[in-house]
């Protein structure tokens, strides 16, 4: 049995956005009881991660990092289309993933107690990301 959903996810900007419970929703409505639910981004300047979600400063810390890493208007950068942070968010989604699997186990993520599901967005500016999520199992 397989399923697969498209799910559209607004962002505020540079930063994650939780999308563990709209995950859940897509698993529970797929009726796979025992599979691996595969979480995937349709763009370059996005990404997805498995992050802790009791404390948000562990977000906030990997963000100063790659402000640090990867910083925008970078001298060295000729991609530069949309704006200084364009080159940025590139290689910061290449740098982390455009795709999560994770375990389902009773109809439900198997995630660890302190997991979570982010949709990390690079740009600055606001955008509307899509996501599908695809479900295989039995």
């Amino acid at each position: 049995m397989s399923s697969s959903e498209s799910l559209k996810v607004a962002t505020g900007g540079r930063g994650t956005v939780d999308i563990t419970s709209e995950i859940e929703g897509a698993v529970s409505g797929s009726g796979v009881v025992e599979g691996l639910a595969n979480i995937f981004v349709h763009h370059t300047s996005a990404s997805l991660i498995l992050c802790e979600n009791a404390d948000p400063s562990v977000r906030t810390d990997l963000e100063t990092w790659f402000a640090d890493a990867v910083r925008d208007g970078d001298s060295r950068f000729v991609h530069r289309f949309e704006g200084p942070d364009d080159m940025s968010a590139h290689i910061r989604a290449t740098l982390t993933q455009s795709s999560i699997s994770v375990p389902v186990t009773g109809g439900r993520l198997n995630l660890g107690t302190w997991q979570g599901i982010y949709l990390w967005e690079h740009r600055t500016s606001p955008h509307h990301r899509r996501i599908t999520v695809t479900v295989i199992g039995k």
